[in-house]
């Protein structure tokens, strides 16, 4: 669909289900832009607002199938669209939001002034990925507006995180830290030392792993050693490159309006440190056309010990970008933290598997976080919604179809 049939598309979504508010590109400034949000559900004096990843993702479009589910779960849920991106990403007067004035700081003041707009004193916010920053962001800077936190594939420290990653990615997938993954972990090394280039293997090994399992990246991995599969493992080294830099995709996932959050903010391109498996050769590339790393806005493991709320954090046992280390981390600095851990799943809930996010949420609401790690199996294996579980399901499919089981 043209730009311009998307725009429309999502002008009517929010002229149904929500509105806009006027913002100021900066405290100071006199300039100003629409700042778009939706909302489904009942009216509650306690909604509960979810920010997606990227940064870079939208709101509008993309979560329609979400707040449908959520909907039917009675649940009073608010998206706002991230400044820069889709319908919050033009001045009043027609240009494009300078990249100094799209900040975490900023795009969190957003969140309390759509709270604002819609009278609501609290929320339970949920942050997915990138969005778990942005809601701890919401949390340091205005904590009398939260009542809860619900933290999907989340992230603590630029640094620290990005530490965790390399060593998680390394001990699981290189040097097989289990019987499971002893022998993926050692395909793994087999292909490095047959010249296939790192930054491919890293990418093909992670979206595999988190998104089909160890059974089908070991099967992939032993067809590639054989010659098998260039194709599938050719568009597999590309699959996450277009969404690196440029225009993306219009009312979507637009990384180049918050460049300065990614890269500069948080780290995006920071170099590689020479190792197997480093996430940071997916980024090399795209870096050095982007701003400069100057530091993070927060300091979150020293925040985190203040938080006077529920901290509910869910992660995946196959996520690679933020690991398990990374969530035991924050549930460990939490006064009130819960740890919901999902079995068989990769990163980001809202992405792969709603249905257990809209159950952690529920559970949250009504008080019963505290229950929720012993309800964790039984959630894990609800059905599977959201667009990108359908990867995994290609994945199978083709990878199952073109080669036999490992002995």
């Amino acid at each position: 669909m043209e730009r311009t049939g998307m725009e429309k598309q999502a002008r009517r979504i929010v002229g149904r289900q929500g509105g806009t508010i006027s913002r100021p590109l900066h405290p100071e400034s006199s300039e100003r832009f629409d700042l778009a949000y939706v909302r489904t559900g009942p009216r509650t004096q306690l909604p509960t607002l979810v920010l997606p990843g990227g940064p870079g993702l939208a709101s509008v479009v993309p979560y329609r199938s979400f707040r449908k589910l959520a909907a039917r779960r009675n649940l009073d849920l608010l998206m706002v669209e991230h400044r820069g991106v889709g319908l919050s990403g033009r001045t009043q007067d027609g240009a494009a939001l300078p990249r100094e004035s799209v900040t975490i700081e900023l795009a969190a003041d957003d969140v309390v002034a759509v709270l604002d707009d819609v009278g609501a004193k609290k929320a339970v916010i949920v942050g997915s990925s990138y969005g778990s920053y942005l809601a701890q962001a919401v949390a340091v800077r205005h904590p009398d507006r939260v009542e809860s936190l619900v933290l999907d594939s989340p992230m603590l420290s630029v640094t620290g995180d990005l530490a965790a990653v390399r060593a998680h990615r390394r001990s699981v997938l290189w040097e097989g830290d289990s019987p499971a993954h002893g022998r993926v972990a050692e395909l793994v090394r087999h292909l490095a030392d047959a010249g296939e280039p790192m930054r491919a293997l890293g990418q093909v090994v992670q979206v595999v792993y988190e998104f089909a399992g160890p059974e089908i990246l070991e099967r992939l991995l032993r067809a590639r050693l054989r010659g098998r599969l260039g194709r599938l493992w050719s568009s597999l080294t590309h699959l996450s490159t277009g969404e690196l830099e440029g225009a993306g995709t219009p009312f979507y996932m637009e990384p180049a309006p918050v460049a300065g959050i990614a890269y500069g903010q948080l780290g995006y391109g920071l170099p590689p440190d020479g190792g197997p498996l480093d996430p940071q050769l997916t980024f090399a590339e795209a870096a050095v056309r982007q701003p400069d790393y100057t530091g993070e806005p927060l300091d979150l493991p020293a925040e985190v010990p203040n938080y006077r709320w529920p901290t509910v954090v869910v992660s995946g046992d196959r996520d690679l970008r933020t690991p398990r280390p990374v969530a035991e981390r924050i549930v460990e600095l939490a006064p009130e933290g819960v740890l919901v851990p999902l079995a068989s799943s990769g990163h980001s809930a809202l992405d792969t598997h709603q249905l257990a996010l809209l159950d952690v949420i529920h559970a949250t609401l009504h008080g019963a976080s505290t229950q929720l790690p012993v309800m964790a199996n039984r959630i894990a294996a609800l059905p599977r919604k959201g667009a990108s579980r359908l990867v995994g399901t290609v994945l199978t499919v083709a990878v199952r179809a073109t080669t036999r089981p490992s002995r």
